[in-house]
Parts: C-alpha cells; structure tokens; sequence
C-alpha cells in the first residue's frame, strides 16, 4: 500500500538518483538580463515544437519571464558547474560571471553552453509548489560535441559515452 503522505526529504532522495541536465533559463528585463539555474527542463513535443521548464511558485526570475513572454534554455556543459551554482543562487549580478550573446529573441545565451533553445511562453500551468511553462520553440542553437552538465544524488556529475552495441533498444529516435 502506498501512504498519501510523503515525506519531502525522502521523495528528494528517491528522485535523486533520477539524472537531470542543468540548464540556466534566461530572459531579457528591459535592458537587464534575468536568468535562474533549471533542472526541470524537458522536450516536449516534435510537432509542434515545444519544451517545458518548472520553476517554484517563489522564484524571482518567473515573473520576468512571465511579462517579457520569451525565454532561451542554455544546456551547459561538463565543465560549467560554476556557472550553475552562480545562477542557482538569490541575488548578485548572475551575468557579471559568464559572457553572453543575444539569441534571436535578445534572451542571453550563455558562452560555453552546449547549445541552446530560444522561445516563447505557450502555456503555464501551476502544479504544487512550481509552475509547468510550456514553451514554443522560435530558434535553436548549434550542437557542441561537448557532454552535459548533470545533476545526480546531490551533487554534479557528468556522462560516460556509453558503447552503441550494448544499447538494446531502438534509440533517440523513439524518445519523443
């Protein structure tokens, strides 16, 4: 029987051994540039192209996300987990730490990132103590050969290239 009441600090320590990428979604605010470090980011849809990210109900980047209706997911890399704990954190001047350029839309995207996705807010949802933002795709970057930044057990990690012969299923190509 499964209870109805989950404890927080165990529902965290089960779903942690759940790999995520680290990502930072960034946004323009006026002339400012506004960005938060994401772990819930995922694709979502082929056709047509959408992504969604979760930010908590408390964050301080959602709103400007939210009025400039725009945002680009920066996928960082291996070696960017500085970058990560830089935006992870309240407060300070986030971009006074990595260089950026504009994406087609002005959102920054950050130097060294493996890639990026530029986008319009869609649809949002409020789901517990997040947000669910569905976002349209508008423009996307170029992929880095580089491997990911990643999240696991708490701490950062990063990806081994696993053999194409030991895979048993069909591939990406039956992911979405």
């Amino acid at each position: 029987m499964i209870s109805s009441a989950i404890e927080p600090a165990r529902f965290r320590q089960v779903l942690g051994h759940f790999a995520t990428g680290v990502t930072v979604v960034t946004t323009m605010d006026g002339a400012e540039p506004a960005g938060f470090a994401c772990q819930s980011f995922a694709a979502l849809s082929l056709d047509p192209p959408l992504v969604l990210f979760c930010p908590g109900l408390a964050s301080r980047t959602w709103p400007v996300i939210e009025r400039s209706g725009r945002f680009a997911v920066n996928v960082l890399a291996e070696g960017q987990h500085q970058v990560s704990r830089v935006f992870g954190t309240r407060g300070g001047d986030k971009f006074a730490a990595v260089d950026w350029t504009p994406a087609p839309s002005g959102c920054p995207v950050l130097e060294d990132a493996l890639t990026w996705v530029d986008c319009v807010v869609e649809t949002v949802f409020e789901a517990g103590d997040h947000f669910v933002v569905v976002g349209r795709v508008t423009a996307l970057g170029e992929a880095s050969n580089g491997r990911p930044l990643l999240f696991y057990r708490g701490q950062y990690t990063g990806a081994a290239p696993v053999k194409a012969d030991v895979l048993s299923w069909a591939g990406p190509d039956d992911w979405l």
